[in-house]
């Protein structure tokens, strides 16, 4: 199923989130939430990373808890590296962290306090449906069935090379970009995209050309 709104949130504020969701899908938005939409045996990393890549907007539920929590911060870094609308959910007034700040000071808040929280979610609820229904869902990738088949030492090769700069997740994210990249170009152009500067992403495609294995 097609996700419209990843949900991040700290574990304090697990009820919170939940309510949220209960909220939204009343209202046919559909939402991510861990633990909820993770397989029992998947990789939680790997799985959240792709939810933040398919969705159309996350909802953060800010609070002093998921102010300091490193878990909301790094998927807050993956949604703004994929350009992601966020919408932090205020339920407590603190303001943010210099990290968070970073990320957030450019992004439309809205406050969830004083409680009762009811009335905040149908104000959220109200505003995402206009919101969504402004913006059209983003084109499907293409199905795994077309896409190129690559040499598997080459993609040994590129994966080392995206590691250095992003650690163990290159592994995750080559095997998912080669399963929709038309070919080599294509493939080292969506690896690209990962790394923050554009020194970095010649610096990391000139690696993989320099070094491809020989047949």
């Amino acid at each position: 199923m097609a996700h419209d709104a990843f949900i991040s949130y700290s574990q304090p504020d697990h009820d919170c989130a939940f309510e949220l969701v209960a909220q939204l899908e009343a209202q046919d938005i559909n939402c991510w939430i861990a633990p909820r939409d993770i397989a029992p045996s998947a990789d939680w990393a790997a799985e959240i990373m792709d939810a933040i890549s398919s969705v159309r907007v996350m909802i953060l539920v800010f609070s002093a808890s998921s102010n300091l929590s490193p878990q909301v911060r790094r998927e807050v870094e993956r949604a703004v590296h994929k350009q992601l609308s966020i919408l932090p959910f205020r339920i407590e007034n603190v303001l943010p962290s210099k990290s968070l700040e970073f990320f957030l000071s450019a992004q439309h808040w809205m406050d969830a306090f004083p409680p009762p929280r009811q009335p905040h979610y149908a104000r959220l609820c109200a505003y995402l449906k206009t919101q969504l229904a402004a913006e059209p869902a983003s084109p499907t990738h293409p199905s795994t069935a077309s896409a190129h088949a690559f040499d598997s030492a080459h993609l040994l090769h590129i994966e080392r090379q995206l590691a250095g700069y992003i650690g163990p997740l290159a592994k995750h994210l080559v095997k998912t970009a080669a399963s929709r990249a038309a070919g080599v170009d294509d493939l080292m152009a969506r690896l690209a995209t990962e790394l923050d500067s554009e020194s970095e992403r010649r610096e990391f495609t000139q690696r993989c050309r320099m070094g491809k294995p020989r047949a």
